[in-house]
């Protein structure tokens, strides 16, 4: 089994920047490609990063591209995201999600993620 645990979230004004980390414990080598969710209330999960498992590849969505950046360290077990230039719209928690063997090499979709962190409050105030 793999366990992840997101830290860094908190409360920040508008145009702001905060830092995300993820450390995955357990049975590392079954991590593949990792992600970053997020979820507002009312809203669905929706993804925000991902990041294949050698960082070869990435994907960011309209949203968040050219102000979020995710970035892993393979030998640390640990997963980043920098955020910059917060809005009020990203507030929600945010997963950290790692994929197995058996799931794409890249993927924006909840369901090809295996294991997840137990999420952490981003709030952006106005």
């Amino acid at each position: 089994q793999v366990q992840l645990a997101e830290s860094g979230g908190g409360l920040v004004q508008a145009g702001g920047s905060l830092r995300l980390s993820c450390a995955a414990s357990g049975r590392t080598n079954n991590i593949y490609a990792m992600g970053w969710f997020r979820q507002a209330p009312g809203k669905e999960r929706e993804s925000v990063a991902a990041i294949s498992r050698s960082g070869d590849m990435t994907y960011y969505p309209p949203s968040v591209k050219g102000r979020f950046t995710i970035s892993r360290d393979n030998g640390k077990n640990t997963l980043s995201l920098q955020m910059n230039s917060l809005k009020p719209e990203d507030t929600a928690v945010y997963y950290c999600a790692a994929a197995g063997r058996s799931r794409p090499y890249l993927s924006a979709q909840s369901i090809n993620y295996d294991y997840w962190g137990q999420g952490t409050q981003v709030t952006v105030s106005s």
